[in-house]
């Protein structure tokens, strides 16, 4: 345990800052083009369920593992348990959980450049949508802007990094706190703003049947792995970001509770980012299934046929970016607070170090996958996917695999007596979680592993 470390001031700030962690392009970018490509209503029951039965356990367990010692995500599987020193090989756990943030890193800054330049081009009339544009125009933008222009967008992603920079010096409690108090609720104005706007418009109903209305042969096993994959990158599971900044909770403090409005406010602000977004799609003729891409060249054509386009479309990215930065912030912070803690590195050498490997390593590479380097091929993917891939695919998953088994196997008791410091819960509700983390959730994510393992790499 670290003496005198720094704990969130309220249960509020605590929650803004993982709501922040949590919603980021998750929730804006990645849900609603999931749901389009997984047939709509069945996509969104489905994720409600599985963040109600995986997500909310899931989070429990991550937090009794950060807050048990409060010390950073790798040695945080360490120490002692139930009177047993802890088998060091566990620490392979937190490893992987870094590997998991840097994966999402290397690729999260460039979309954060790609938003700061589509903010740039539409404020100088680069990027006209004061009349209604095609898809051939938005394709034709994407493709020159954003495929084919490397240079600019590692200039927009480089001052991304330093917005992140300029947070992350004021420490790793005070900086993502005061960063949550005033982003957050700017981020749910922009976005109730949103929807209201969207709602009303001639056609939406159209799109809130489909976004809604459960098709239930759109089920199947690949549903299910999207899913899956979703909870744990809407949630930050497997990458480090609950256990570190559960790491900075007081011992008081009603991880039950904390666990469950996590997961009940990250669903719902899920579902609303969906009604930004499904119900102009339908007004103006755009198929719900364009992929990742769909916030890139598809939104652009909507704000186009709207009055005030380029402001909803201004304040459209400008909810992205704050929804990214929420989240890059948090997951740099794992990685930083490890090399304070494990390696004793100073605050300002760690941030500094932790931001420029993953510029060059992640961020360069990932921002020129589609270009320079377009023939540089992992598993049959570009730079960009691969990372997306191993990071989603194989790090965040086993990486929470694993956190649920050493909470069951290792941890045991002693999991259940720091869930019981705070809370007013009975022992019978801590009981079922436990054997449920211990038995059946390691279960259900080995079988959908190995069917995404399959998927993405070997079919």
């Amino acid at each position: 345990m670290i003496e005198n470390r720094q704990t969130w001031s309220s249960r509020l700030t605590y929650i803004l800052a993982v709501a922040g962690a949590t919603i980021g392009f998750g929730a804006t970018w990645r849900f609603p083009y999931l749901v389009g490509q997984n047939g709509g209503g069945a996509y969104v029951l489905v994720f409600c369920i599985a963040m109600i039965v995986i997500g909310i356990p899931m989070i429990l367990a991550e937090n009794a593992i950060g807050r048990r010692l409060h010390i950073n995500s790798v040695d945080a599987f360490g120490g002692h348990a139930n009177g047993k020193k802890v088998n060091p090989l566990w620490k392979i756990v937190g490893w992987m959980g870094i590997c998991g943030a840097f994966g999402i890193m290397a690729y999260y800054m460039v979309i954060g450049g790609w938003v700061l330049d589509y903010i740039y081009n539409i404020l100088v009339g680069k990027f006209d949508i004061s009349q209604p544009i095609n898809a051939t125009i938005t394709a034709e933008f994407y493709e020159a802007n954003i495929i084919n222009s490397p240079l600019a967008i590692a200039i927009m992603t480089v001052i991304f990094v330093f917005i992140n920079y300029i947070i992350l010096v004021k420490g790793a409690v005070d900086g993502i706190e005061k960063a949550a108090k005033y982003l957050m609720p700017l981020l749910f104005i922009l976005m109730l703003a949103m929807v209201a706007r969207n709602i009303t418009l001639d056609g939406a109903l159209e799109g809130i049947k489909f976004y809604l209305t459960p098709d239930f042969s759109k089920i199947s096993m690949k549903l299910f792995i999207d899913v899956l994959g979703q909870v744990f990158f809407a949630l930050s599971l497997g990458f480090g970001v609950m256990i570190t900044l559960s790491s900075f909770l007081r011992k008081d403090e009603d991880l039950i509770k904390t666990s469950v409005i996590t997961g009940v406010i990250n669903t719902i602000i899920a579902v609303v980012a969906g009604f930004m977004i499904f119900p102009s799609l339908f007004t103006f003729g755009i198929s719900p299934d364009s992929g990742p891409s769909l916030v890139f060249k598809s939104l652009p054509i909507v704000f186009s046929n709207m009055f005030a386009g380029e402001v909803m479309a201004i304040a459209f990215f400008s909810l992205l970016m704050i929804a990214a930065l929420t989240t890059s912030l948090p997951i740099y912070e794992v990685i930083i607070t490890v090399l304070e803690e494990k390696f004793k590195i100073k605050r300002h050498s760690a941030i500094l170090i932790v931001l420029s490997v993953i510029f060059v390593v992640g961020n360069l590479p990932s921002l020129m996958a589609t270009n320079i380097l377009s023939d540089i091929t992992i598993f049959g993917k570009n730079i960009f996917d691969a990372y997306d891939a191993i990071s989603a695919t194989i790090f965040f998953v086993i990486t929470s695999l694993f956190c649920a088994l050493f909470v069951g196997w290792v941890l045991k008791d002693e999991a259940k007596a720091e869930i019981m410091y705070g809370t007013k819960s009975s022992k019978m509700v801590i009981n079922i979680w436990f054997y449920y983390v211990k038995f059946v959730i390691p279960f259900i994510i080995l079988v959908v592993f190995i069917s995404s393992f399959y998927d993405n790499f070997l079919k």
